[in-house]
This record gives C-alpha cells, structure tokens and sequence, in this order.
C-alpha cells in the first residue's frame, strides 16, 4: 500500500463531521493518557497487535497524539498520528458497527488538524488502505514510489 501526503494548510477550520456527530452524543475528542488502559485492548480486539504497539507510542506522546470517538463510554474509533514516525498520520479505525456514520472523517479531521495546530505544514498518511477516502476527506495524493515505504522491513511472527 502507497503513502499519502495531505497539504495541512488546505484543511477546513472546522470539523463539521466531528459537529454533526455531538449531536448524536458522539464525542470525538484527543484521549487522556489514563484512557489508555481502555483504548489499546480496544484496538487490539478490532485491529492488530501493529496498531497497538503504535497506538500506545501516541498515548507516550504530550500531548496525547490519539484522537477517540466516544459515544456513551463505548468507543467507537481512535485515529493516532506521530506514532511510527514524526508527520505520519495512523493508525485509525472504525469499529465495523460504525462505519458510514463520519466517524472516520470525524476522527481524520481531528487528528490532521492537531497536527497543523503544532507546526506541521503536511501530513504523510502511511500505507493507506481506502486512498479514495482520504482523498476525499482531506484532498491527499498518492506519493509514487512509496510502496512498501517505511514499513519495509518489518519484523512479522514466526510462523509455526
């Protein structure tokens, strides 16, 4: 999968999906570091143990580099950036449940404007599933000739 790179400068000031979710009494909000005990094993049950690994590197971060979208105390998404790398958006996620509703949009918008509020002027979204979505959401181009990226390397299980 190909990287992305998002122009931070060109984003919304507003995050009218995060807007329109409080009033369904969806929070989408960065994490408290005490959440972190909650939010990993969620990511873990919904994505892999790669995610939590950089997941729990953006709840290491101050401020907390993990955005959540919380409804009722269940979680229903979380979006990390500056995980794996400085200026890299991800991991996020969806729970299956919620997909569709604009909690992925919610949660992008959250977390790319984070990162324009701390300096960054771009964002790299690392090896993007949905490239249409992000294009979409945040107006990100491919970056050829980033497959397999920063990934390249990586150390997998041993398989028995």
């Amino acid at each position: 999968m190909p990287d992305m790179l998002v122009k931070l400068y060109e984003l919304p000031t507003a995050n009218a999906a995060a807007e329109r979710l409080a009033t369904l009494g969806v929070d989408v909000r960065r994490a408290l570091a005490p959440e972190k005990w909650i939010v990993a094993p969620w990511v873990r049950a919904q994505f892999s143990e790669y995610w939590v690994s950089e997941c729990e590197a953006a709840f290491a971060r101050q401020p907390v580099a993990c955005f959540i979208a919380v409804q009722d105390t269940r979680v229903l998404g979380f979006a990390c950036y500056d995980a794996t790398l400085k200026g890299f958006f991800g991991p996020t996620g969806v729970a299956p449940d919620e997909r569709g509703r604009g909690v992925g949009r919610a949660l992008l918008i959250a977390a790319l404007q984070a990162m324009r509020a701390e300096g960054y002027g771009y964002a790299i979204i690392g090896a993007v599933g949905p490239a249409e979505f992000y294009a979409k959401a945040a107006g990100a181009t491919l970056i050829e000739g980033s497959r397999p990226g920063i990934y390249r390397g990586l150390i997998r299980p041993a398989r028995p």
